[in-house]
């Protein structure tokens, strides 16, 4: 726009320029004053001329102008249309929360309820079994009296008395065993329920998140899955089925990294990290960013876990162990130094259980950094009051803090003391949070991560 506004300036000059001298040439008779006159006349023309061609741009660049204010408003209807839907949904999915977390409360009172109706039927039980008791003394004290009479030789009345007496304790006795049989059958139902709720969990689809299944199922029918009740009463049952690992929150739809709670196999339900990363989800089993957790731990607590699950932690190597022996992991170290470089080691691994107290063996698969754990050998976790293989009297956790798999004390210990680079000691950098390969440099860490997915 401003090279044309030039352009319409600078065209004026040279065509009055041009023209003064084309008058000059047809009439040289003209004088000078008549010959500006008509100069001016055509500055002005050419002038007029310009601004009405600047007046159509103008004109033309207003209608662009406009068209692209549209184009703005609409967008920006577009937009606040879409916010006021995601308003919406984000509205709907509170009330599902909300909804969740009222059922929740009412299944826990739910629970309660039959935890005291079960001790009420426990005492009710109780109570029969000596009300049985008492009346069997009495059918023996009446025994006793009824062989007295035989010897008196009783009247015909006293006889049909007792007779009538006798019958109507046996009478007691059948209901009190009917009864007590109805009992047992109960507990041999409910035991063989819970064996198949049990079977029916492992072979259902694990879902996204650990809900409550309740279903309602009629006496002589077949209820959920094939389980059939076989009672004269119908039955209330809960069912808590969760997701086996993160990666199966995440192929059920779950996106967002963040503590979820898993079920694996033959496991209770636990809390765990789930980082969503590389189109899949690890589960994190430990995470040191800033040295606020002490991790020179006992035994006891390596084994449980410790730590806050959205800051530093350990998970737990009882949890880690129910997760792996799922199927095959691959184990992931993620290294970050204190210039801020980031690097990461993969293993094909195996975990043993409590019995070789949780044996680890790795096969390098790749990554970014040098490796610094032994390949192929079986490394055995222990920590300062569990110490599994001395080498030369020298503690491994004891003397370098912290529970992890040593070999032939290495000083490649993730669980080790945090040392900050001001540490130059000797004593704490044995002690500190280092990556040392056999043959390089030491890494003083800043933060790491250690996480397991499914090779498959």
């Amino acid at each position: 726009m401003n090279i044309i506004l030039v352009f319409l300036f600078i065209a004026p000059l040279a065509l009055s320029a041009g023209a003064e001298k084309d008058f000059s040439s047809f009439d040289p008779a003209l004088s000078p004053e008549t010959r500006s006159r008509f100069a001016m006349l055509d500055d002005v023309r050419i002038l007029a001329n310009g601004l009405l061609q600047l007046g159509h741009g103008l004109k033309d660049f207003v209608h662009k102008t406009k068209g692209q204010m549209n184009d703005i408003f609409e967008k920006l209807y577009i937009f606040d249309r879409s916010f006021y839907e995601l308003s919406l949904q984000t509205s709907e999915i509170k009330e599902e929360e909300e909804q969740l977390r009222q059922t929740t409360a009412r299944l826990q009172i739910n629970n309660e309820e039959i935890k005291n109706l079960s001790r009420e039927m426990n005492s009710k039980i109780e109570d029969l079994i000596q009300n049985k008791i008492q009346l069997q003394e009495k059918v023996w004290g009446l025994e006793d009296k009824v062989t007295k009479l035989a010897i008196t030789q009783p009247s015909m009345e006293e006889r049909e008395e007792i007779s009538s007496l006798k019958a109507f304790v046996e009478q007691q006795d059948n209901d009190i065993k009917q009864l007590l049989k109805v009992v047992e059958d109960q507990h041999i139902e409910l035991d063989r329920q819970h064996n198949q709720i049990l079977e029916l969990e492992d072979k259902v689809p694990e879902p996204s998140v650990c809900l409550f299944s309740e279903f309602v199922i009629s006496p002589n029918t077949e209820g959920v899955n094939g389980l059939t009740i076989h009672s004269g009463q119908p039955y209330l049952l809960f069912i808590w089925r969760c997701a086996s690992d993160c990666t199966a929150l995440f192929n059920s739809g779950t996106r967002s990294s963040g503590v979820y709670t898993i079920k694996p196999h033959g496991s209770e339900a636990f809390d765990v990290y789930c980082e969503m990363k590389f189109g899949s989800a690890w589960t994190v089993i430990q995470k040191r960013v800033d040295g606020s957790l002490d991790f020179n731990q006992t035994w006891d607590a390596y084994i449980s876990g410790f730590g806050d699950l959205n800051e530093e932690f350990w998970l737990g190597l009882n949890k880690t162990y129910s997760i792996t022996k799922q199927g095959d992991y691959i184990l992931r170290i993620e290294l970050q130094d204190w210039k801020d470089n980031k690097r990461y080691i993969e293993y094909a691994f195996s975990l043993g259980g409590p019995e070789t107290d949780y044996t680890l063996q790795l096969s390098r698969m790749f990554g970014s950094i040098p490796n610094a754990l032994p390949e192929q050998t079986e490394l055995r976790f222990s920590t300062a009051d569990h110490e599994v293989d001395i080498t030369n009297n020298f503690n491994c956790p004891e003397n370098y803090l912290g529970g992890w798999w040593h070999s032939e004390c290495e000083e490649t210990n993730l669980n080790g003391k945090y040392v900050t680079p001001r540490s130059r000691g000797r004593l704490d950098r044995r002690k500190g949070l280092y990556w040392k390969p056999k043959k390089g440099r030491y890494y003083l860490l800043k933060s790491t991560k250690i996480m397991i997915h499914p090779t498959d």
